[in-house]
């Protein structure tokens, strides 16, 4: 489920490399965007923000391997009225600076919920993709104090991760090399969008692909019935038909199943990367979900974002 190691860089050139092109990637995103760092017991965590200064916040978390650009999709149309917060997670190779192992599902809860006390968030709706959607299911279960709803998009931990996700990712890294104008034939038949995205964005994941080390992480482990069952927040499942990390199908069942009123829906079409494959789409149904579908709570209970 995580590392036994906490990851860095090869060299301190190697991290400067990665952070200029990081730097780059996040021009993709709108203007204004600040940015902050916050402590926890497990290190520092980076986190940039868009948006009013009011309104209920939505927090971002990237999948595996990402960072906080990736989301640049999402960031105009979701912070056009609420305060948008992408986190680069602890354990993958972005801004934050990890020291300390998260080693289980309480410890990856502790320190997301540090950085939610440490930005003075509360009532957060919490949307991750993939390994983040893992890290927002398992906020659910072992820390949802500070949460309002969550959204997992083609998440990790409602089955295990079948082989194919190895052998498409392999696939994905041998097809980054082939000419620029073979790469849509290959996101096509590999349903691996980021070989069609722009290149900005892809320059740091590459080159951290190569210079962060651990490289990969255990898969996100599948959560237990009762895990899932214990979820009490309203929740928005979206499922790839096309997903390299699950079968839509049994997880849409599963989710269905078992975590108490979610609404698990399938994209069809759509492959594993789909907020950048369907932004349109995940946009909109994200803020229907937030603005019409979750309950509004009582004034008493809400902070400012």
């Amino acid at each position: 489920m995580t590392r036994t190691a906490v990851g860095r860089f090869t060299s301190d050139k190697a991290r400067a490399r990665f952070l200029r092109a990081y730097d780059e990637a996040m021009r993709l995103w709108p203007e204004p965007r600040t940015e902050v760092d916050v402590e926890t017991r497990f290190g520092t965590v980076h986190v940039h923000r868009f948006g009013p200064g009011h309104g209920e916040p939505i927090v971002l978390l990237h999948g595996h391997g990402a960072n906080a650009s990736t989301w640049y999709p999402q960031i105009a149309a979701l912070g056009e009225n609420h305060p948008v917060y992408a986190i680069d997670t602890l354990d993958d190779p972005g801004r934050s600076v990890q020291r300390v192992v998260a080693k289980d599902s309480r410890d990856n809860a502790a320190w997301l919920d540090e950085v939610l006390a440490g930005l003075g968030l509360d009532g957060v709706h919490l949307v991750g993709l993939s390994y983040g959607g893992w890290l927002t299911l398992n906020q659910a279960i072992y820390a949802p104090g500070r949460l309002a709803s969550i959204s997992p998009l083609d998440p990790a931990g409602l089955e295990k991760v079948p082989a194919r996700f190895l052998v498409s990712t392999l696939g994905g890294l041998v097809a980054m090399l082939a000419p620029r104008r073979f790469r849509p034939w290959f996101g096509r038949v590999l349903a691996n969008h980021a070989l069609v995205a722009p290149r900005r964005l892809m320059a740091p994941i590459m080159l951290s692909a190569r210079t962060f080390r651990p490289s990969s992480r255990p898969p996100g482990r599948p959560f237990t019935d009762e895990e899932l069952r214990s979820v009490n927040l309203p929740a928005l499942v979206l499922l790839a038909q096309r997903s390299i990390l699950v079968s839509a199908r049994r997880a849409q069942v599963r989710a269905r199943n078992l975590i108490p009123g979610v609404r698990a829906e399938m994209v069809p079409g759509i492959g594993h990367g789909l907020p950048a494959e369907a932004p349109d789409l995940v946009n909109a149904r994200l803020l229907k979900f937030i603005e019409t579908e979750v309950p509004t709570r009582p004034a008493s209970e809400a902070e400012p974002a």
